[in-house]
């Protein structure tokens, strides 16, 4: 089986997110998309809160399954028998940083490759810190959010400090 693994913080999933999903899904057998812990960022949503957005952006996508990753990439890339990476890019910058870390990933397991999936056009300029933005300022999500997860992050948004501040 040819499975790759999608990683990202996820905080929270978006409309681009699951379009890299759901075309990576269309080249591997099996994608996992893997939540993982960015100690450069502060996250407005727990691991297990965004989690559960995922699984449920996902359900559409029956050969993708999301899980929590909070060890580093390549170790779990190599338990779950997976040599590939699938990283998306919505620009330069995107691709120098996932570049250097494709190196380091490789450094770290030499049969592992990345593959470079451009996004879409239409999702250059959605992120999930426009999406925190957005949510923070109770702005319309419909067209950054998957529509499976749009009610789990307005829930969760709901109980969140900083939200509408």
């Amino acid at each position: 089986m040819n499975t790759a693994v999608f990683p990202g913080s996820f905080d929270p999933v978006t409309v681009g997110h699951l379009d890299i999903i759901a075309r990576a899904a269309a080249i591997f057998d099996r994608v996992i998309v893997c939540i993982m812990v960015n100690g450069g960022k502060h996250p407005l949503f727990s691991m297990e809160e965004r989690l559960r957005f995922l699984r449920a952006a996902i359900t559409c996508i029956p050969n993708a399954q999301a899980v929590l990753c909070d060890g580093l990439l390549a170790d779990f890339a190599r338990k779950q028998g997976a040599r590939t990476l699938v990283k998306g890019v919505r620009g330069c910058a995107d691709f120098d940083w996932e570049f250097q870390m494709a190196q380091i990933n490789r450094g770290l397991w030499p049969e592992l490759d990345t593959v470079f999936l451009p996004a879409q056009t239409k999702h250059l300029h959605i992120s999930s810190t426009m999406a925190r933005e957005m949510i923070r300022y109770r702005q319309d999500l419909s067209g950054c959010i998957p529509a499976g997860a749009l009610e789990a992050v307005l829930e969760s948004a709901e109980g969140k400090d900083n939200y509408g501040k």
